[in-house]
């Protein structure tokens, strides 16, 4: 969704916030602005189009506000197409505010604030905020702020400007991600920790309607009661080369890279002596062998590698998982007990309808479980026990290294819970283990792949449409493959169980129609191999990734990927990264904007 910062110190604020902005592209791009108090007035600069139009416009026509003090955005537009209009800060000459979020009770705010005389330029949600403020506005800037929050419905993260108190900053969240940074003689505001690490690692994380206000000399944090509140600092542990590109052309291709690492930190401190150890969370094996069903619950390519641990468990420790796409999960109705687990898998901790379906499972009794990569996230903090992947910041907007670190806590679970139900012994785990610590330097042999991957996109370049099939685990790998592919290079695909093509998929194939089929699944080879010659014989260009010990000959492809030999259930983890590489290729090959993907956000903090 949309990036907010915040700057009160002594350097060129403008300079600032394009600079924190940069880091938070990934969370929107349709437009962006700043709002800096410049000789005692909020001077707003904002422009269409991305972070670098902004600063074109600026330079070109010498707006640049001149100050020490502001606050900036870049927009995911929700409410109100992308324009120069409806770009945040909106307000007027007393306040002016920044905004991620969707409120909920806008048009009815609206109609109110419209009867007491007030005028909309935008379309934006947002500008009934402003305007909200301006209304309650007496000269308190914390009554005023109590007031609206009382009255607004939905998710919100906004920075304050009041022109009467051009030396503070103000802010104030609800269901929607933002930390203070707290550096020396300046203070920030950031949606996320990326903005702030060129200045500062230290940050506040603030709760549900805590009111923050930044003056450079030091922050205060208080509840809708005017009490202060003591916060616990925090501290990132990211370095800041880990959210630069490193030389790479782009994110996304520094993060497949850098697979393996990810994997092998997110694995190694949950190993011990040979086992695994979850004591870090609690999660012990009485509680794990107590659990009668599991609920994994995600969006996208968290929603993907749940279905991987569906089948994992399943076939290893023998115990019912059911997987739900979030934003569907509340609305079936589910059927959770306190005898259940809900595990809910987010990169980034805040995405609005996992955290929803979270408090879901909470309401029914059921134990829960997060995974994710950002410490101290949303859904981190409302879960009963949470695992963090280890991946560091994963800046370009398609999911690579989030999906695998996901992945292997996903093994670490199949492999403790089928321990802990006498599924196996042991011996049998501490072999897995052992196996599951090789993964890496498989990885990097897929990323070794690359030129092949390069070549298969070639082909794909100019394709309309086109299929990926598999069956079990592959077929899961299949779905995470179609969705890289369409995200990033905007040619439809879908991925099918292979064993569904006569089911009426196959009346899709036409001559030249590429076909990605994926078969690295030993007992279900030969059968995927027969379908693969169903859509071959149909016309269908094929290519298949399986083992390299495989035999796929011309008549059965036309072009194979053979990946290193390993135990079928690890090789979704492998088999993910060809899948990556082609999608990424296709997409440099077409001239897509990699990284920044059209009409898509990193994290989804709205519904």
């Amino acid at each position: 969704m949309c990036g907010i910062v915040g700057y009160i110190g002594e350097k060129d604020c403008a300079d600032v916030l394009i600079s924190a902005l940069t880091k938070l592209e990934y969370r929107g791009y349709d437009s962006a602005g700043i709002a800096v108090f410049e000789n005692g007035k909020i001077k707003v600069e904002k422009s269409k189009g991305a972070l670098s139009d902004l600063v074109n416009k600026m330079r070109d026509d010498e707006s640049k506000p001149n100050g020490t003090c502001g606050i900036g955005h870049t927009r995911w537009a929700t409410h109100g197409e992308p324009s120069d209009i409806n770009s945040h800060p909106h307000g007027n000459k007393r306040i002016t505010i920044v905004h991620n979020g969707i409120i909920e009770n806008y048009k009815q705010i609206k109609e109110f604030l419209m009867s007491q005389g007030y005028a909309f330029e935008s379309q934006t949600d947002t500008e009934t905020v402003a305007k909200l403020l301006d209304y309650y506005y007496n000269g308190d800037p914390f009554e005023t702020i109590t007031k609206v929050i009382g009255e607004i419905q939905g998710s919100y993260a906004l920075g304050i400007l009041f022109r009467d108190f051009p030396d503070r900053i103000f802010a104030v969240r609800k269901d929607s991600p933002l930390i203070v940074g707290i550096g020396k003689g300046e203070n920030f505001i950031a949606s996320d920790v990326p903005a702030i690490l060129k200045y500062t690692r230290d940050y506040y994380l603030l709760e549900h309607d805590e009111i923050a206000v930044l003056k450079k000399s030091g922050v205060k944090v208080y509840d809708i009661h005017h009490e202060e509140i003591k916060k616990e600092l925090q501290r990132a542990n990211w370095d800041v080369d880990a959210a630069e590109k490193g030389g790479y052309e782009h994110f996304m291709l520094k993060e497949i890279n850098e697979q393996p690492g990810a994997v092998r930190t997110t694995i190694s401190p949950r190993i011990s002596d040979g086992l695994i150890n979850f004591s870090e969370c609690g999660l012990t094996n009485a509680m794990l062998n107590s659990f009668k069903q599991i609920h994994i619950v995600g969006c996208g390519t968290a929603m993907h590698a749940g279905i991987v641990g569906q089948y994992l468990i399943e076939s290893l420790a023998r115990v019912p998982v059911i997987v739900d796409i979030a934003s569907e999960f509340r609305y079936r109705k589910p059927i959770v007990s306190e005898n259940d687990l809900v595990i809910f898998i987010s990169q980034s901790g805040e995405t609005a309808d996992t955290l929803a379906a979270l408090r879901l499972a909470k309401k029914c009794g059921a134990k829960t479980l997060s995974i994710v990569n950002v410490k101290g996230s949303s859904i981190a903090r409302e879960s009963d026990m949470v695992i963090y992947t280890h991946a560091g910041p994963e800046i370009s907007v398609a999911s690579t290294k989030a999906y695998s670190v996901q992945l292997s806590v996903m093994y670490l679970l199949a492999f403790q819970l089928s321990l802990a139900k006498g599924k196996i012994t042991e011996e049998g785990c501490r072999l897995l283990v052992a196996q599951l610590q090789q993964i890496p330097s498989y990885i990097e042999a897929s990323i070794k792949l690359m030129e092949q991957c390069q070549f298969v996109s070639s082909k794909l370049v100019n394709a309309d449409s086109l299929l990926y099939i598999g069956r079990g685990l592959d077929y899961a790998l299949s779905m995470e493959g179609s969705l890289k592919l369409k995200e990033l290079s905007y040619i439809h695909s879908e991925a099918y169980a292979a064993g569904e093509l006569k089911h009426g998929t196959i009346s899709l194939i036409s001559d030249g129609m590429p076909v990605i089929a994926v078969a690295t699944q030993s007992e279900l080879f030969e059968k995927t191999i027969s379908n693969v010659i169903e859509v071959k014989s149909r016309g269908a260009f094929v290519i298949a990734i399986c083992k390299e010990t495989d035999d796929i000959g011309p008549d059965v492809a036309d072009h194979v990927i053979k990946l290193p030999e390993l135990n079928d259930i690890f090789m979704p983890i492998v088999t993910a990264i060809p899948l990556q590489l082609i999608a990424y290729y296709t997409a440099v090959l077409k001239g897509c904007n990699v990284d920044k993907p059209r009409n898509l956000a990193k994290s989804v903090t709205v519904e």
